[in-house]
This record gives structure tokens, C-alpha cells and sequence, in this order.
């Protein structure tokens, strides 16, 4: 196995670059969906890495629930020992446990709560509440009851289609801030959310941080590009690139966000200036890959070959500790 373990924990450094420059080079969509594609990667690697570690740090210990073909102590000695790995590795991988299930309980208890706040408004995509704090977000239709643990939820949540009751939310403070074009502009920008399933990608990167702390840019970088890229939406079916930007400064002004980061907002505290000053410039070429020798080019690059050597080494390092579990002792 060797550095091949390990390597998954430190690869995802080469996905940073791109993580800076995608904001700025790349479409938005296509920034959402390669960051999004290269986080979701890199953290099951690095998880799968932290598992194997668990493995060659407890394997020789009694009770290691090994399956039976490689139940015999014997055969547990044939396998690479590493006690302090081991242990150092059990406890990042708890940690990620935990963090995962608390993302996950936070993120249905806000929809729960949406959902309880939507039973009394009357049906439609735009919901209209009476509140004096402004916010406006999109909400994703209700999946199915049947899966059941923190899997099945999350790969339910990752596939499902977003169904006839996604909904837009919107407060009655943050209309009464818009005019008639602003508040189409915010309408077609929170559609474009649920059209584009940005929260699976808001999901995906948060999951991905949290599996691995080095991914933490991606997830910030894909928060804003999803924006972004309800924001060109918006901009193309209005036709007012200027309205779309009046929208997000005037909302930006009065918005408490979203109520949860895996939900997508309109303007919620983050860079805001940003987005308005992209709005205000020309509408962004859809080049679907950036040219090689361009900075944002080498950084693609050089984060999809860190991508394909985390899965190669994780690959390498899984199959390497069955092969030598299952030959057992020489």
C-alpha cells in the first residue's frame, strides 16, 4: 500500500487553483458542475483512504470485525500494520461521521419547517409568506418517505427529480423592496435554482468539505458559482442584465439568506458586489472546457490529474490490502 494510501488525503491541494480561477474564467455552469464533479471525487477517496487506515491500524486487534475468509490470526498478520495510523485515522473517520449526520439533521429540520410554514399557502411555484424579515429562496420538491438512514436519505436527496412541489419562497418584506421588473428577475433567478438542481451541488461540495477539510475552497467556490449561475439564467429570460443586478444589490441590502446553506438564495451575505459587477459586464462565453495553455486551463488540468491519481492510488492501495488479506499467510 505505502504513499498510495495516503495520497488521497493530500490530492485534493491540486484541486485549489482551479477552485480560485473557475469564479473568474469559467462559465458558471460549468464551473458548478467541474467543482462540484472534482469535490464529490476527491472526498470519496480520501474517506475510503481513512477506512483503509482504519483497517491497517486495527487489523491485528482482537475482535476486528473482519470478514471470516480473513478471520484467522494468521492471516491478520500477513496484513501492513500501522498502530498510530490506525488510530489517528479512526478518529477523523468519527469525525466525519458526526459531521455528516449533524449536516444531515440540520438540513431536514429546515425543510421540515419549511414545508410546516408552506401546509397553509395556497398551491403554486411561488409561495408567498407574510413576514416582515425579506428572504427568497428555492425550495426542492418533497421525495419520497421509503429510504430510510442517513444513506438512503442522502442518495435519495442526490437522485430524485426535483418534482411538482418544488416552490419558491419569498417573504413579503423582500417583495415590497422590488419593483414589478426586479421582482421577474427574482422569480426566474430562484426557478433557474430548481431547474438546475443546485441544491444536489450545494450538497455534494458541503458533504465533500466535510470529509475533507482541504475541500473547503470548492465549497465556498460552488456556493457562488450556483448564484452565478442563476444569475445569468435570469439575466437571459429577462432580458435585463441591469434589472438583475438592481435586484440582487437592492435584496442584498435587506436579506437575512437563506435558511440553510444546502438551500439556494437570491442575496444571501457573501460576494455580492461580485455578481452584480459580472452582471453588469458582458454575458459569459459557454466554453464548455478552457483552452490548455490559458492559467484557468492548467489548473483544470492539473486538478483532473489529481482527481484520476487520488482514484488511482485509493484503487490501488484497496486492491493491494485484499489481495494480501486474501492470500493470507506465505
Amino acid at each position: 500500500m505505502g504513499v498510495f494510501v495516503l495520497l488521497p488525503l493530500l490530492l485534493p491541494l491540486t484541486a485549489l487553483p482551479i477552485a480560485r480561477l473557475a469564479e473568474r474564467h469559467l462559465h458558471p455552469r460549468v464551473a458548478t458542475r467541474l467543482l462540484s464533479a472534482l469535490a464529490a471525487v476527491l472526498a470519496a477517496c480520501s474517506t475510503v483512504c481513512l477506512g483503509l487506515l482504519v483497517v491497517v491500524g486495527t487489523v491485528q486487534l482482537p475482535g476486528h470485525p473482519l470478514p471470516d475468509a480473513w478471520a484467522d490470526r494468521e492471516a491478520r498478520t500477513t496484513a501492513p500494520y500501522e498502530e498510530t495510523a490506525g488510530k489517528g485515522a479512526v478518529i477523523a473517520l468519527l469525525a466525519v461521521a458526526v459531521s455528516w449526520s449533524t449536516a444531515v439533521r440540520r438540513h431536514r429540520r429546515v425543510r421540515r419547517q419549511a414545508e410546516l410554514a408552506l401546509a397553509g399557502v395556497p398551491g403554486g411555484e411561488l409561495a408567498v409568506l407574510p413576514d416582515e424579515a425579506a428572504y427568497a429562496y428555492a425550495l426542492p420538491g418533497v421525495r419520497s418517505r421509503a429510504s430510510r438512514g442517513l444513506l438512503g436519505w442522502v442518495l435519495s436527496l442526490m437522485t430524485s427529480p426535483v418534482g411538482p412541489g418544488g416552490r419558491i419562497v419569498v417573504s413579503t418584506a423582500m417583495l415590497a423592496c422590488l419593483d414589478a421588473g426586479e421582482r421577474a428577475a427574482l422569480v426566474a433567478h430562484e426557478r433557474a435554482h430548481l431547474a438546475g438542481r443546485h441544491h444536489r451541488y450545494l450538497l455534494a461540495v458541503r458533504f465533500a468539505a466535510r470529509a475533507n477539510p482541504l475541500l473547503m475552497p470548492l465549497r465556498s467556490a460552488v456556493a457562488y458559482t450556483a448564484e452565478r449561475w442563476a444569475d445569468e439564467e435570469a439575466a437571459r429570460v429577462t432580458g435585463e442584465r441591469r434589472v438583475v443586478a438592481r435586484a440582487i444589490g437592492k435584496a442584498a441590502l435587506v436579506s437575512r439568506g437563506t435558511p440553510t446553506p444546502t438551500l439556494a438564495g437570491f442575496a444571501a451575505p457573501g460576494p455580492v458586489p461580485r455578481r452584480v459587477a459580472a452582471l453588469l459586464a458582458p454575458a459569459p462565453s459557454p466554453v464548455s472546457w478552457p483552452p490548455v495553455f490559458t492559467a484557468v486551463g492548467l489548473a483544470a488540468w492539473a486538478a483532473a490529474a489529481g482527481t484520476l491519481g487520488s482514484a488511482l492510488s485509493s484503487a490501488n492501495a484497496t486492491l493491494t490490502l485484499f489481495l494480501v488479506l486474501e492470500a493470507g499467510p506465505l
